[in-house]
């Protein structure tokens, strides 16, 4: 069921016409707890991306939201200023947007051996070409984008960021996804195809209808 964050509803795309490899991908506004987690790991890079009609934007220090005395008031007021600087810099005001993806698996990823660890490659692959090929899009238009390296948790495109984002729990942010522990692992489950999903996602700040016009862009599966 889409969740409260949805923008655009998940259905299965391919970056080229007549290719196999489909993922779903759906557009979202950031809850304030996935908010949270992406300042985390991002602190205020997406605000030094240069707009239309602007010159570079300087900000402070950056905020360390998760021990600051008065984190609430904190994120109410970033919140403020991000809506300032988009409203001096673009007549669109600027929205802070999550694109998760996922990739049904060929194998249930839980498993273990070398055909796994190949599959992992092959959808590794897949979201690399897409997420820089939409990030790409994005930042042509003058604004940031970015997006998560399914291998390490780090940001790909974003400099010197050493804290890692929780794929499993983005998943269960914004699209209501369960999870199970095995182990020390977190494991994703999919409504459809169960651990047998390989989750990746996107982030970018820009016009809401950007983002909507990059992802519909994209064919079918």
């Amino acid at each position: 069921l889409p969740t409260v964050s949805t923008l655009l509803h998940p259905r299965i795309l391919v970056q080229n016409r007549g290719s196999g490899d489909g993922i779903e991908c759906s557009v979202h506004t950031l809850p304030k707890m996935l908010l949270r987690e992406f300042r985390h790991v991002f602190q205020d890079s997406y605000l030094k991306r240069p707009l239309p009609g602007s010159n570079d934007i300087a900000v402070g220090d950056s905020m360390d939201v998760d021990n600051a005395p008065g984190a609430a008031s904190a994120d109410a007021d970033m919140d403020n200023t991000i809506t300032a600087t988009a409203s001096n810099a673009n007549s669109k005001q600027l929205e802070l947007l999550a694109i998760p993806t996922n990739q049904k698996a060929r194998e249930d990823l839980v498993g273990i051996g070398d055909h796994i660890e190949k599959e992992k490659d092959r959808l590794l692959n897949v979201f690399m070409a897409l997420g820089s090929e939409m990030c790409q899009r994005i930042r042509d238009q003058g604004y940031w984008a970015d997006f998560i390296d399914p291998c390490s948790g780090l940001p790909m495109l974003t400099q010197d960021c050493n804290k890692v984002y929780s794929e499993v729990d983005g998943m269960e942010c914004l699209l209501n996804y369960k999870s199970y522990n095995a182990g020390f692992c977190k494991i994703l489950t999919h409504p459809a195809w169960g651990s047998a999903v390989y989750p990746a996602t996107i982030f970018a700040h820009c016009p809401i209808d950007v983002a909507l016009e990059v992802v519909r862009s994209y064919p079918d599966s």
